[in-house]
């Protein structure tokens, strides 16, 4: 049975004064599954590429990437979040590939926060290029930011990113948090023989820093790599275990559906989740829509299927026309990630001039 317990909305509702315009809900029926889901969250990944190769996501010599004609422009992608916006999307969170890499993110974050419906406008990055646009997207609206980060260590995160930084990316959350960013939240992705270790280590990084540390299962979509193997894999289950080992006066807190188990140590200035991306005991709160980099509809992490609005949008159709292409998504959804699996391995991939996609740079995060 799935736990509610983390079923907060991260984003603050500001109540309208005699100076600011009531923004109406929109008419049209929510977007919802056959299993009674309401879907208000969209994470739109903005490009396939990324300046880390981390071996868990992707080959040292990179995956091949869309042509950038394929790749949904600043317009386009206004265009879907106004769409979302009637039929009660709230939440944006733009991904990649890594999002830092775009020069028009700003834009896209203000043009997301400018749209009637959105109340909250998020961000998830490795963190290692923020300083050079913190303050602006700050200013254009970003209400919240996460920040990949799987290990302290200097060589581990060589190890694993093949790439220099984990100082940079350290300063980058401090800086966010010095900026005054109203969410700031680190994410690990914990593996055993790896990096299980420094658990404790980024739990106290929470005594003193107001950031959520969520440790998130390893998931297989690393392009046949050395982490393919499951060896590797923490369950959900036993990072909490080991977590109330370390603090056995830690208490339950508010989160996000995503932060299916979430605690925080009484008197520490920052909160603790684990995210069971892999065993998807979360599937029951399922909310959130996938918009690819090349303009696919994804309904699930999971699945293989994928709807093309790129399509719809270039041939001239109609928000109508995008509308209904969502709605069939999500009417088509699985009831959780196993078993859209087991359709796309049975099946295919339902849109036919997509290929598989190996690697979560290709996905969106």
């Amino acid at each position: 049975m799935l736990q509610n317990n983390a079923h907060t909305d991260d984003t603050p509702v500001t109540a309208p004064t005699a100076a600011t315009p009531i923004i109406r809900e929109s008419a049209l029926p929510p977007l919802q599954d056959k299993f009674g889901r309401t879907f208000d969250y969209v994470r739109i990944a903005i490009t396939d590429r990324c300046n880390l190769r981390c071996t868990y996501c992707m080959p040292e010599e990179g995956v091949e990437f869309g042509h950038k004609d394929t790749i949904i422009t600043t317009a386009e992608t206004l265009r879907i979040i106004s769409v979302l916006a009637k039929i009660g999307i709230k939440k944006v969170r733009f991904t990649g590939g890594e999002p830092t890499i775009r020069k028009d993110l700003p834009q896209l974050i203000a043009g997301a926060a400018a749209t009637p419906g959105i109340k909250g406008v998020h961000l998830t990055t490795n963190g290692l290029l923020l300083h050079r646009m913190a303050k602006e997207l700050l200013d254009a609206g970003l209400t919240g930011i996460n920040i990949s980060l799987d290990s302290m260590d200097a060589d581990r995160f060589m190890r694993i990113t093949r790439r220099t930084g984990v100082d940079t990316v350290l300063n980058n959350i401090q800086l966010a948090l010095d900026m005054g960013y109203p969410r700031v939240k680190v994410n690990v992705v914990l593996m055993r023989g790896f990096n299980e270790d420094e658990l404790e280590k980024f739990t106290r990084y929470t005594k003193d820093h107001a950031v959520t540390v969520r440790f998130i299962e390893f998931m297989p979509f690393d392009a046949d790599q050395i982490w393919g193997t499951g060896d590797h894999f923490a369950s959900a289950e036993t990072i909490v275990n080991n977590i109330k080992s370390l603090y056995p006066t830690i208490e339950p807190a508010p989160g996000t559906r995503t932060e299916h188990h979430i605690f925080k140590v009484p008197g520490w200035a920052g909160k603790i989740a684990v995210i069971p991306a892999f065993t998807r005991s979360l599937c029951g709160n399922c909310s959130r829509i996938r918009v690819t980099a090349d303009g696919g509809i994804r309904n699930c992490l999971y699945s293989d299927e994928q709807y093309n609005l790129r399509q719809i949008m270039r041939a001239g159709g109609s928000d109508d026309d995008m509308i209904a292409l969502f709605r069939k998504a999500f009417a088509e959804k699985a009831v959780d990630g196993y078993e859209s699996k087991k359709r796309s391995d049975a099946h295919g991939l339902l849109d036919t001039t997509q290929q598989h996609r190996g690697s979560m740079t290709q996905i969106g995060g």
